[in-house]
Parts: structure tokens; C-alpha cells; sequence
């Protein structure tokens, strides 16, 4: 796996090494496609059961019990006010959970689709735009163009304060 490191360097023979590289899980949310560094990803599961969890924030859909492990599970369509959009039956087959580790706590957040690992060059990351789709730019790390519209990639670590990771914790 890629470790995501932010001083750049380059080989004795020019070419790039792995520090001028992002590596990134992306994924389908409404109508965009999310980027998240994969060394912030522990795994990928299919939707479960999730239990609700009274007087829990809106964003939170509840807890999951994956392997004896109580993961809270936290629905990004919520928090950043985004449409679900119409899914076909493959789209049902790629959704799920993705399994993330914020400094040492386990958390889920529910995707509409997994698309798949790519490889980005640090230059092709542009900053963020004020707003995307619904999305404050405090929580985007970077936006990089593609073939058909954009990979906004996320800043997990920006998606919540301290304060909310504290209450997300207690719901375990």
C-alpha cells in the first residue's frame, strides 16, 4: 500500500516516485465521485443491518456490529445534504459500507457505489472550489478533472470536529 506522504522527491533517473503519487478508494455519492486516501481505509462491506440509536446526531444512521466490533455508521447524503439518487440493480451489488480509521476509531460511511483504486499525480490536484454539489470546501482536500466531470477527493480527517468524533465514540 501507497503511504501518503507530502514532500515531494524524484528518482536519480527523473522520474516520480511514490511521494508525487495520491492513492485513492473512490466512490459514487449522489451524482459525484469521491476520492479518500486508501491508508484511511480499512475495508470495504456490503450494506447490513444497522441498528438506529436514539438521540444519535441526524447524520448518523446508527451502529453495526462487523467481526464483535461496533462500528457507528454515518451517512454522508445527510451531513452534506445530498440527493440519493435512482440506483439500478448493479449499483445495489457496489454499494456499501466503507470501513474508515480516523486517528485509532473505526467509523462506516455508506456509499452508493465503489468504484475502484486509482493512482493520481500530486499536479493534477487542483484546490477546491468554495462550494461542490452541496459540499463546504473545508471539507475537500483537493478537486482533479477527469474524462466526465470531476473526482472530488475528501479530507477525512475534516469531515468532523473533535466534539462530533467524541459524541460518534460515546455511541459505541
Amino acid at each position: 500500500m501507497l503511504k501518503w506522504r507530502h514532500e515531494g522527491a524524484c528518482r536519480a533517473d527523473g522520474g516520480l516516485t511514490m511521494a508525487d503519487q495520491h492513492q485513492l478508494v473512490t466512490f459514487q455519492l449522489g451524482e459525484e465521485l469521491y476520492g479518500i486516501n486508501i491508508m484511511d481505509v480499512k475495508e470495504i462491506v456490503r450494506v447490513q443491518d444497522i441498528r438506529g440509536i436514539p438521540n444519535a446526531p441526524t447524520y448518523v444512521e446508527g451502529i453495526f456490529n462487523l467481526r464483535s466490533e461496533i462500528i457507528p455508521i454515518i451517512n454522508l447524503h445527510k451531513r452534506f445534504h445530498l440527493k440519493k439518487i435512482f440506483t439500478s440493480e448493479e449499483d445495489e451489488l457496489l454499494s456499501g459500507f466503507i470501513i474508515l480509521d480516523i486517528d485509532g476509531m473505526k467509523l462506516g460511511i455508506i456509499i452508493d457505489r465503489v468504484s475502484r483504486v486509482v493512482t493520481i499525480e500530486k499536479e493534477e490536484v487542483q484546490p477546491p472550489p468554495q462550494m461542490v454539489s452541496g459540499i463546504g470546501s473545508e471539507y475537500i482536500q483537493g478537486v482533479v478533472r477527469q474524462e466526465r466531470g470531476y473526482l472530488i477527493i475528501l479530507s477525512i480527517r475534516d469531515l468532523f470536529n473533535p466534539k462530533e468524533l467524541q459524541k460518534i465514540a460515546n455511541l459505541r
